[in-house]
């Protein structure tokens, strides 16, 4: 019967403990410090994530997308039969201004500004979308923008549009149509796509990507790879370590073996 109280066992009891039992605890911490080695440990494949995505978006922006180009013409909310001098409330031209929004954009409007021009692969639900309006800041005018994929196109129906509506307001309101200070100008710059925001965006989403594998990976790897993860998980020392078995080096001494014992036969 083998002495269970010998005190030259290899392992105590106590180690023994310890070695089938990892505490529960340590399996949910986070180690921050080994997320960051092996971010560092693989800042090539993060630098390279940048410049592919970065490559990427702005191949797509440049080759793929389709330019967009923005004319825009100005109206004046004020008639003269409503000057400022009859206003109980500099708050009046605010409110013009709201209602001159929605008379702008309304159906009237989209569908004779299409009809002006003639044109038969458009409806004004498609019209309204391409309209952007803006009431600059303590003004009675009124900025009718619109973005379309042809800059000819898109100062032709700002225009439309700004007479359109100048007469419907006038008719609505029973006023004098609203004068037209500026009409759009044939755009020779592009509003979009913008080339360099577009590859920041996408060198950033793939950044974010890899960077989140990497760190996926790391927190769901629980194998042993080193000495430390031995002490850190089992709180034992290592007291020797086995080399890995080099495929090349057995190769050679193999055949230095066959080649000595066949000297000596």
């Amino acid at each position: 019967m083998p002495d269970t109280n010998n005190n030259n066992n290899l392992f105590p009891p106590d180690n023994l403990f310890t070695i089938n039992t990892l505490d529960d605890d340590q399996d949910d911490e986070i180690d921050f410090g080994q997320i960051f080695f092996e971010l560092k440990k693989r800042v090539l494949i993060l630098i390279l994530a940048l410049a592919l995505g970065g490559g990427i978006g702005y191949s797509i922006s440049r080759f793929v997308l389709t330019p967009t180009y923005t004319s825009t013409s100005i109206i004046y909310v004020m008639s003269k039969e409503t000057t400022i001098t009859s206003l109980t409330d500099l708050q009046i031209g605010s409110q013009l201004t709201a209602d001159y929004k929605v008379l702008v954009t309304s159906r009237t409007v989209m569908e004779n500004a299409i009809k002006k021009l003639n044109i038969e692969d458009m409806d004004y639900l498609d019209l309204r979308r391409k309209i952007t309006l803006e009431n600059p800041q303590n003004t009675r005018v009124l900025n009718i923008s619109v973005l379309d994929t042809d800059p000819t196109r898109a100062k032709q129906l700002t225009d439309a549009v700004s007479e359109c509506a100048s007469d419907y307001i006038a008719d609505i309101m029973e006023q004098d149509p609203p004068k037209i200070i500026e009409y759009g100008e044939i755009p020779h710059q592009k509003t979009g796509p913008q080339n360099g925001r577009n590859a920041v965006i996408m060198a950033a989403v793939f950044f974010m990507i890899t960077a989140g594998f990497i760190v996926i990976s790391t927190m769901t790897n629980d194998t042993i790879r080193t000495e430390d993860d031995i002490e850190n998980y089992f709180k034992l020392p290592v007291l020797a370590a086995i080399p890995e078995r080099d495929p090349e080096a057995a190769r050679k001494a193999e055949q230095y073996n066959y080649a000595y014992r066949k000297k000596q036969k």
